[in-house]
């Protein structure tokens, strides 16, 4: 099984679109459970580190590349 991996201030894509038609989301809080934020919007949701892997789909920038 692929393991994703993900860091605090990478922009990840999700399966699900938000309602404000962007699918950017920056990663703004990590620990048990997962704060991120939409890029289109400003909006921010709070879930579960279990439900985030499960609902992630890739990393499109990752805060790597900006240094």
């Amino acid at each position: 099984m692929d393991t994703k991996t993900f860091q605090l201030h990478d922009i990840v894509e999700m399966k699900k679109q938000h309602p404000c038609g962007t699918n950017r989301w920056q990663i703004i809080r990590m620990g048990m459970d997962i704060r991120i934020k939409c890029q289109g919007c400003g909006h921010s949701v709070l879930i579960p580190r279990k439900e985030f892997v499960k609902k992630m789909k890739r990393v499109l920038e990752s805060a790597d590349q900006e240094n």
